[in-house]
């Protein structure tokens, strides 16, 4: 059983903000800011793409009133970041899908680039050969 497994069954400790029947909300023991939460569904999944449609719609839910909450709180949090790493080569460490919700203040120091000088300038032919490979993709999981 994961760590995130064992908090939805309260083997482990967690302070949580959120929980309905679907998901849950707690913050990180490793904060990037202060409020750092994590939002998981309760069933176990290692992937974004192997939550049913109603599952990804609670999760995005429980992500949204999150958001809210931190925004309306007295963290003072002037914005919020979203990330979710879907997978190991995106950052993703633990095998349970879980989605970051960082309140943002001035000069907090947390930088989530993209790099300029990691990236570059594709036309829209490259743009368009990009595309066709995804539409193909659609066409593979209807």
């Amino acid at each position: 059983m994961c760590h995130y497994c064992k908090i939805v069954s309260k083997q482990l400790p967690a302070s949580i903000v959120y929980e309905d029947d679907w998901s849950m909300a707690f913050l990180v023991i490793k904060p990037v800011t202060p409020g750092h939460v994590v939002v998981i569904p309760k069933k176990h999944v290692k992937s974004f793409v192997d939550l049913s449609d109603q599952e990804a719609g609670c999760l995005i839910n429980a992500i949204k009133r999150v958001d809210q909450a931190m925004q309306a709180s007295d963290l003072a949090c002037e914005a919020v970041s979203i990330y979710l790493g879907d997978g190991e080569e995106a950052g993703q460490e633990i095998d349970h899908i879980h989605v970051h919700v960082i309140p943002r203040f001035p000069d907090d120091k947390f930088i989530f680039s993209l790099d300029s000088n990691l990236v570059r300038f594709r036309g829209i032919a490259e743009l368009e050969e990009d595309a066709k490979k995804i539409r193909a993709g659609f066409k593979k999981i209807a």
